[in-house]
């Protein structure tokens, strides 16, 4: 289950190809069978961790991605803004580079200005 798909930011679904949605509906119908499995994981992001950031609360969308990432064998870590540096005026950007900082590989963001391209 590889992708050649050669972005690392999604951000909205127009700026995909249709080959590229091609690719990722392949690799959807693929996880379709591995969640059928007893054993509901795939080795693709083991080793990987992955930061779910969700400023806007939601709670189907935090679970879909957090258990996506579970399947894909990553480490995950569920970052809220309540009690976090944000509360005291640390900016989107700043949060996301000290994640880097951090060793974080995927960060996943839900925030009302992550539609801008802030990076």
């Amino acid at each position: 289950m590889t992708t050649t798909i050669p972005r690392r930011h999604a951000i909205d679904l127009d700026e995909f190809s249709a080959v590229e949605i091609g690719e990722i509906l392949e690799s959807a119908e693929s996880m379709k069978e591995v969640l059928s499995r007893e054993i509901k994981q795939v080795p693709v992001l083991r080793g990987k961790t992955v930061v779910n950031m969700f400023y806007e609360e939601s709670t189907r969308t935090r679970i879909s991605f957090e258990l996506a990432a579970r399947a894909l064998s990553a480490t995950v870590v569920n970052f809220t803004a309540r009690g976090s540096s944000v509360e005291k005026g640390e900016s989107l950007v700043d949060t996301v580079r000290t994640l880097q900082a951090l060793g974080t590989d995927i960060v996943v963001i839900r925030h009302g200005q992550a539609a801008r391209r802030i990076w």
